[in-house]
Parts: C-alpha cells; structure tokens; sequence
C-alpha cells in the first residue's frame, strides 16, 4: 500500500472548516484506490502568533520537510493580527525555503456554477505565476515614519533565471493542453523588470514553435478576462499580476469559492503546498456556511502533483457533478447548504465513481 505524509496547517477562522471537508474527501479517494494518507496537523496561525509571538515555531520549516506535501487552510485574523505578518511569518517563508516558486491557479466554470457574465462561454484556464520574487520580494524600507515627510519605497526583482525557469514551465504546460500561451506584461510603464520578462518570453517562445502567444498588458488583460475568458488558456504572469488576474478569473468563474491553488517546487527536491486561494473569511467563521468546495479541489491538485491523477480526478469529477445537481451548494453559490453537507455530499459521489480495475 502507498503511502503519503501530508503535513496540515488548517490555519485560521473558516481554514479550519474548509480543510476539515478536505480531509474527509481525500481520504475517501485515497481509500478507494489503495492510498494511505498519514495526516499531521500543525495549529500555526493567529492563535499561535498572539502565544508565541511567531506565526510558527523557529524550526517550522525543518519540520515541513520530511512530509511529501503540505495543505494550508486560510491564514488571517485581521482584528487581531496584521495580515501582513501571517503572510511573511508563513506563507512567503514557506514558499521560499522550499522553492516553490510556481504558483499554478486552475480556472474552470462548472457545470452548474453561475458566472455573473452573460455569455461567458467554456471557461478553462490555468494561470501560472511567479511566486519567488516579482512585485513581492520584501525589499524595500521607510523613512520618517508617520509624518509629513514620510517615505516607503518598495522593490520589484526580476531576475533572468527565474523568469526562464518559470516561462519554460508555463509552455510545457500550455503544450499539454490546448497550445495557447498568453503573457501578462506592463513594459510601457515599467521599463526594466518588464522588459526582461517580454525578452525571456520571446526567447523561451522559440523553444516551444508549436505553442501560440499573446502579449498583453495587464489593464488589457483584466478586460479581456471579462470580455473573452474563454479564449484564455494558459497565462504566465508575475506575482502581483498573477495574484490579482487569478482572483478576477475565480470570479468570473463562479467565485473564489471553486478556486484552488498550489505553490509548487517543479523538481520534487522539497514539499509543494496546496491550498484554496480564498481567504480566512472571519465574518462568516463559526457559522458552519463556508464553501469547501476550493479546498476539496486543491486536494484533488495534491494528489495529481504526487502522481496520483486517477484519484485526483475522481475528486473533480465528484465535485462537478455535485455542482452539476445543484441540490447541495452553500450560501455563496445561492444554496442552503452547510460546509459538511458538501464535504459528506461529495464523499457520497466519489462512492458512485467507478474505480477501474
């Protein structure tokens, strides 16, 4: 029997809630194929910052390590904790230390989910975006804090191999899928970092003849997500680019309710981290309301990042009938439904797909 280490952060307010269905879905799809998952959970968070002033422990990072995989429910509590040091005390240290420097964001309109577009057509895109660097590098200070004078400059690092590296990946996956590859840039305005991203890109381009490119700039891109999302297929963007694009397209979509993500280190050197992209949502924490639905899909990315596709996709195709009825969906998609009536409904499809032998 195969065996799988999964560390879980649940984190904070409705993270707990939504990694609780998740769980109970994996294990539901692992079981049927002959999986063990070995769940370990860490209680790092608001809570542990507010106890230990960290957001986890100094060695948090060494002990992620050993496990084949971490899942991260939702961090923030922003009456308590500035978001700011939940991101950089986990998330950012996280994906840094293990050189998770891919954060791929699937999109997909189901069958059954609500776009608020009139005619959006077949949505189905990927959007793959730095995660190490870009818009997000931490560098950068102040001066004169809090008075007239006061001063905040904030860096942006593009460097040429983590542009490359992150090109070459995005192409590779447009090849595998419908052979589109679309660019998000802003070199008008922004005349160093963004000229050597449209440089690399056009250089990776010619490494991939087969794959078609688009160049857009990004306020273009925000419309055309809108006016033509389902001409997207695959978009490599940088981190703030694409942390913002992935957001609207989960929209577009059906909310960030459906959206899942993972942070990935490509070379399988170091644990990649799934997640839904939603946040902790703390005004609706307790009331049992939350959609699990984004947390239960980026199980399904856990499994197909470790080699486990067939299980993966049962998971989805669980979750896209479920959609698909419409019987049980939670307040945000415009149903009655509490969290672990999704989490047991979609357990409860998984058990009518088949299992081939």
């Amino acid at each position: 029997m195969t065996q799988y280490r999964i560390a879980l952060v649940p984190g904070d307010n409705i993270g707990k809630e939504v990694t609780a269905e998740a769980q109970k879905v994996l294990a539901a799809a692992a079981g049927r194929r002959g999986l063990t998952l070995e769940f370990q959970a860490f209680p790092w968070g608001a809570q542990h910052y507010l106890d230990h002033g960290l957001v986890m422990p100094e060695d948090g990072v060494d002990q992620l390590r050993p496990f084949d995989a971490i899942f991260l429910g939702a961090m923030g509590d922003p009456q308590r904790v500035p978001d700011r040091i939940l991101s950089w005390g986990f998330t950012h240290k996280v994906r840094r230390a293990f050189r998770q420097y891919i954060n791929l964001r699937p999109v997909r309109l189901w069958p059954g989910a609500r776009s608020p577009l009139a005619a959006p057509g077949v949505i189905d895109m990927v959007i793959v975006r730095e995660n190490g660097e870009g818009e997000y590098s931490n560098i950068g200070g102040s001066l004169y804090a809090e008075q007239d004078e006061e001063l905040a400059i904030q860096t942006s690092v593009y460097t040429r191999q983590a542009v490359t590296r992150l090109m070459r990946y995005a192409f590779h996956l447009a090849r595998g899928r419908r052979k589109h590859l679309t660019s998000i840039s802003k070199a008008n305005a922004l005349p160093y970092g963004m000229v050597l991203w449209d440089t690399v890109f056009e250089q990776v381009s010619a490494e991939f003849p087969d794959v078609h490119t688009r160049r857009l700039n990004v306020d273009a891109a925000a419309m055309f997500l809108i006016n033509r999302p389902a001409d997207v297929d695959v978009i490599v963007a940088s981190n703030l680019f694409g942390d913002i694009l992935s957001d609207e397209a989960a929209a577009v979509a059906g909310g960030v309710g459906l959206a899942p993500g993972g942070n990935i280190n490509p070379e399988g050197e170091h644990p990649s981290m799934f997640e839904p992209i939603h946040g902790s949502a703390p005004d609706i924490a307790g009331q049992g309301i939350a959609n699990p639905l984004a947390a239960i899909l980026a199980g399904a990315m856990l499994l197909r990042h470790l080699g486990q596709g067939a299980a993966g996709d049962e998971i989805e195709r669980a979750a896209g009938e479920l959609l698909r009825r419409g019987d049980v969906r939670t307040p945000d998609l415009g149903g009655t439904s509490r969290t672990a009536e999704v989490g047991d409904a979609v357990c409860a499809m998984l058990a009518r797909v088949e299992v081939p032998a």
